[in-house]
């Protein structure tokens, strides 16, 4: 199958994996979405010290069960949990199977800032050793951001583009639009795409220290949830069933939460407008439910740009608190294992997202009616089922 797009083809996602505290797999975080219940626990003090009283680290994480012992001594937690979440979904889709050559599959994946641990860990041994340049030389690797997604395709063997993309909570949303441009590009005929998320002391007191004043930020979460992203017409050749069409992805700047209303707004237009979709046929929304007032703001450009709350919004954040840059990769799976009785055709699902940095994102995909939806996650209690015209 050729790199580039058949007239008329479409880009779509097959399938996906994930690694999250609910446990291995994309069923695991699938069932937990579904049943409502939060991933959110009180963290051993003795185990975490940090200035949070809860969070959602992946309890007992076992790297050596997942991927063997042999070549894992010198990963990090967050190098560790993506080349696990990428290996599962190459268990289910072999590389071979996937396209013609080993050149053909490229990685596209998200973090913050890599591992902050390893970062800092680093730093300190090399300030507090015998001499400042006494450290251990197999972890200086991880110090770099694209130390995961190097290892994913060295542990996996992916040759094509590998690319690392940071954006804090819009991070899935750019790694995916990054992806669909490889692609349009000719550079690869499949991504693997998705983002990856470490809890750690250090992460956590870094975030502790950057919230506003007076304002005890969201428990803190970990993970990673990957995608395989493809051309529709090589999918369906190798017997691959496209669980959602991309249709389009837009972003933007701001400055404050204000501005922020209006650029998100504008995205969610644009990539209507691109898409030839009118505001009435979304289904459903899946909002990054920033806390505070960037939360407010995008609820609001939803109501700018949608016309109120016809289409149901639906929550996630609270359930695996703060995952960073993995947030729109969760949107997206929420979106996907999300049920509409009595809607048994293709549906369209926006999903958006604002980061505090000043930057916001969106997401247009059409989901596959014909795919069995593992369940229905539950509604916003957050949003109200009216339109706020009667509140400005």
């Amino acid at each position: 199958m050729s790199r580039q797009a058949r007239t008329g083809d479409r880009l779509v996602l097959t399938d996906w994996a994930a690694l999250s505290p609910w446990g291995v797999g994309a069923d695991s975080l699938a069932a937990g979405i579904r049943s409502g219940r939060t991933a959110v626990a009180e963290l051993d003090p003795d185990v975490w010290r940090t200035p949070y009283r809860q969070g959602a680290p992946i309890a007992d994480l076992d790297l050596p069960g997942l991927l063997g012992s042999k070549g894992i001594r010198s990963m990090d937690r967050a190098t560790g949990i993506a080349v696990a979440t990428v290996g599962l979904l190459l268990a289910k889709h072999p590389i071979d199977r996937l396209a013609s050559t080993h050149s053909d599959v490229g990685l596209v994946l998200g973090t913050t800032s890599g591992s902050v641990q390893s970062m800092m860990s680093f730093t300190r041994d090399s300030l507090t050793g015998a001499k400042p340049y006494h450290v251990d030389p197999a972890r200086f690797p991880n110090t770099v951001m694209n130390r995961a997604a190097g290892q994913c395709a060295i542990w996996h063997g992916l040759k094509g583009p590998n690319t690392t993309v940071a954006g804090g909570a819009v991070t899935g949303l750019l790694a995916l639009s990054y992806a669909m441009r490889l692609q349009r590009g000719g550079h690869c005929a499949v991504v693997v795409c998705g983002a990856v998320e470490e809890f750690s002391e250090q992460r956590a007191w870094l975030e502790w220290h950057a919230r506003a004043d007076g304002v005890e930020p969201a428990p803190l979460g970990e993970g990673a949830v990957v995608f395989l992203a493809e051309w529709e017409s090589s999918a369906v050749a190798r017997g691959r069933e496209p669980v959602a069409d991309l249709l389009a992805t837009e972003f933007g700047a701001f400055t404050d939460p204000e501005s922020a209303r209006s650029a998100l707004a504008r995205c969610v237009s644009r990539a209507l407008g691109r898409a030839g979709i009118r505001a009435e046929e979304i289904d459903l929304v899946v909002p990054g439910a920033a806390g505070g007032s960037l939360g407010e703001a995008e609820q609001w450009a939803l109501d700018d740009a949608l016309g109120g709350d016809r289409a149901p919004r639906l929550r996630h954040r609270n359930l695996l608190g703060d995952t960073a840059s993995v947030s729109a990769n969760v949107q997206i799976a929420v979106a996907l294992v999300a049920d509409a009785p009595g809607s048994p055709g293709d549906r369209l699902a926006l999903v958006t997202s604002v980061d505090r940095e000043g930057i916001t994102g969106c997401l247009l995909m059409r989901l596959r009616g014909h795919r069995e939806r593992v369940g229905q996650p539950p509604t916003d209690a957050g949003a109200p089922t009216g339109g706020r015209e009667n509140q400005r």
